[in-house]
């Protein structure tokens, strides 16, 4: 184990000087997909205590350069993905075209009344039921973004009990004979709220990509769907295309 001088004479903090040297060594000597090595070794390589070699971890952890994960330790990630968003994007179909494995699991399925942006979106009434469906979408069995989904009950009263998981997109073909395409989409930068942060495995300063978008029938320009997804910054880089 090579011991690293720190100069605690220099003015620049003690956990910043490791986070650089381990940031250097992870553009050097890692590939995406590895680990550093234990935070105990790590901290007697340095000569710090584990409080301080967590700090500079954290600075790693909010470059994008590294996750935690709960168990296993500090994981080195790769660069992030250009992931276009256009008027018939689709999660999985787009991810294995790059040669990711992509997956979908279900959080929750609710009915609850429109209000606000949800109403207006879909062009529905105030308290009018949607069906709320929440996935997260994992790319090579990490998290990549939270989905919550809106469908208006009115149009599609059955969509909860038709919907058992995977493509929300390739239902509305199947079953609804609907072929949805993207009218608009925004874009916003913002910290995660409520449970995003635990099921993206980032913690609650780190920040996220929101994207809110209406899907309409392209024959009959209806809103059949609202969606605000949240990605992990660091693991997306956004493409628009017409």
């Amino acid at each position: 184990m090579t011991l690293c001088v720190i100069n605690r004479n220099s003015g620049e903090s003690v956990y910043r000087q490791i986070s650089l040297i381990l940031e250097q060594e992870i553009k050097s000597a890692y590939e995406p997909g590895d680990y550093l090595p234990v935070e105990v070794e790590l901290a007697a390589r340095f000569s710090v205590n584990r409080h301080t070699l967590r700090r500079a971890i954290d600075e790693l952890v909010l470059k994008g350069l590294v996750e935690r994960q709960h168990g296993r330790g500090n994981f080195i990630l790769g660069e992030a993905l250009e992931y276009k968003v256009g008027e018939k994007t689709r999660f999985t179909e787009r991810l294995e075209s790059l040669g990711k494995l992509a997956s979908t699991k279900v959080i929750r399925k609710i009915v609850v009344p429109a209000y606000g942006g949800v109403a207006r979106r879909l062009s529905i009434k105030e308290d009018s039921f949607v069906l709320m469906i929440e996935t997260l979408r994992q790319v090579d069995d990490r998290p990549f973004c939270v989905i919550s989904h809106f469908i208006p009950l009115t149009t599609f009263p059955d969509f909860e009990k038709n919907y058992q998981g995977g493509s929300l997109h390739s239902l509305f073909e199947q079953k609804y004979a609907i072929s949805p395409a993207r009218k608009e989409s925004l874009t916003t930068a913002c910290l995660p709220l409520g449970d995003d942060g635990m099921h993206l495995l980032i913690p609650k300063s780190f920040p996220i990509l929101r994207v809110k978008s209406v899907n309409i029938d392209a024959n009959t320009q209806r809103p059949v769907e609202y969606s605000i997804t949240r990605f992990r910054s660091d693991r997306v880089q956004l493409s628009f295309t017409p």
